[in-house]
């Protein structure tokens, strides 16, 4: 299988090269809110009335802003209070990474329902990443939560790829080969041709580097530990390997025993925060 996974490596580079598969571009709605949001001239209103334009996004906003994680005095009933309540900042990062849910879906019934399988374990990942960077990072929560939006982002192309080559829909073991081995690589270019900060462009090549050590914690650690921790009780292979080998959980002052869900304080505001990205 080792020359077969080259091969059709090459054959994905190649046809990225030769823009036979072209890059995922932001969805408009990501791309009109990150407009927004970098011209100095745009206040809560402006954001706001950008994001109004989609009443799904808007709702989940809402959701988020209502979240246990941040502890709203007073439950948040309008766009607007939810602005206020997240920051301008805040919001137009979790606008942007939950408008990409609409770039995760396909014509094929096979890949359509891997395409969900992703997203659906991205927000679970966001969801953890958020309350650990919050709990025991110094780093933003929102950032957190996007970085764990887009950690798989560079499954998309391999999965086009696999839309136009059918023997791949054949050959599911392959498939998901190729997933794990190239969609780090895929995911940082995808990230670094949409313009995000070095530090988030990084998090799918560098979140499963379980030896990495970088100068301090970082927004790959916390997807690290966020999806290490969204695999405890499945028989993925991750769950097999010695924890103790992974040195993220250090930098987050954790122990690599941890579970967050059987820490009293933090499991319902966990439950809570994947549920409101869901």
């Amino acid at each position: 299988m080792e020359q077969v996974v080259a091969e059709v490596r090459e054959q994905i580079i190649d046809a990225i090269r030769g823009n036979r598969i072209v890059l995922p571009t932001l969805p408009e709605a990501a791309l009109k809110v990150r407009e927004a949001a970098e011209d100095p001239r745009t206040d809560a209103t402006g954001i706001a009335r950008v994001i109004t334009g989609d009443a799904a996004l808007s709702a989940r906003i809402v959701r988020v802003a209502n979240s246990p994680l941040l502890r709203a005095s007073a439950p948040i009933l309008d766009l607007r209070m939810a602005i206020s309540r997240l920051g301008m900042q805040y919001t137009c990062n979790l606008a942007i990474g939950l408008a990409m849910e609409q770039m995760f879906q396909a014509t094929s019934d096979l890949i359509d329902h891997r395409l969900r399988s992703i997203w659906a374990h991205s927000t679970e990942v966001a969801g953890i990443s958020a309350v650990l960077a919050r709990t025991y990072t110094r780093l933003k929560p929102d950032q957190a939560t996007l970085a764990g939006l887009v950690h798989q982002i560079g499954a998309l192309p391999v999965l086009r790829f696999a839309e136009e080559q059918r023997r791949l829909l054949k050959d599911p073991q392959l498939l998901e080969r190729l997933i794990a081995e190239l969609h780090g690589e895929l995911g940082q270019l995808i990230l670094e041709t949409w313009g995000f900060a070095p530090e988030l462009a990084c998090v799918p090549m560098e979140y499963l580097r379980f030896d990495r050590h970088p100068p301090a914690v970082d927004y790959a650690d916390v997807v690290t530990v966020a999806n290490l921790q969204s695999l405890i009780g499945s028989d993925d292979p991750l769950t097999q390997m010695d924890w103790q080998q992974v040195s993220a959980f250090g930098r987050l002052g954790l122990d690599p025993g941890f579970n967050a869900m059987e820490v009293e304080d933090l499991s319902e505001t966990l439950e809570a925060s994947i549920a409101s990205l869901q």
